[in-house]
């Protein structure tokens, strides 16, 4: 006999600006996403205290900053500065689930005329994601312009040029 048991779905996903108050959250999202999807990065040495200081009175303020939502928890985030998409972190068991491509269509909203971001070479599901919503190697580093001293590739997105009226 089945079981008729209705399965609740999950929340909506929701994307809305960050708030001052997200920076615990968000610092909790990027620390674990760092430490699961990035395993060849040393220990990390930053308190969730100072992550969220960074994020508070860095982060926040320098950037457009986005968080997902689903219910009452925060599950990502990204910032914006400029053309520059400086962050998109998920939380590790959120992963491989459409947020980061919300997130992402969101960051590519607010910078319309195309995004740069720098991504570690050894980072390859981050590349092939990238690479998958049509971002392009643009230039390569050693790893000298980055505290981690890792190899990193500046990637590139740049719209479709639309089609006007009356053009063929």
């Amino acid at each position: 006999m089945a079981d008729d048991t209705p399965v609740n779905p999950a929340p909506p996903l929701h994307i809305r600006p960050a708030r001052p108050t997200d920076a615990p959250a968000l610092a909790a999202i990027h620390l674990a996403s760092r430490r699961a999807t990035m395993p060849y990065l040393p220990p990390q040495r930053r308190t969730h205290d100072e992550v969220t200081r960074w994020i508070r009175e860095i982060v926040l303020p320098q950037s457009r900053a986005l968080v997902a939502v689903r219910g009452p928890e925060t599950v990502g985030y990204a910032a914006v500065q400029d053309d520059l998409l400086d962050q998109l972190y998920l939380r590790p068991d959120v992963r491989r689930g459409g947020i980061g491509t919300r997130l992402l269509a969101e960051a590519q909203r607010l910078s319309p005329n195309g995004l740069t971001l720098h991504v570690f070479q050894l980072n390859t599901d981050a590349r092939a994601f990238y690479a998958h919503h049509g971002f392009t190697v643009i230039a390569t580093g050693d790893g000298s312009g980055n505290m981690e001293n890792l190899p990193e590739l500046t990637l590139r997105w740049t719209p479709a040029p639309s089609s006007s009226p009356g053009s063929p």
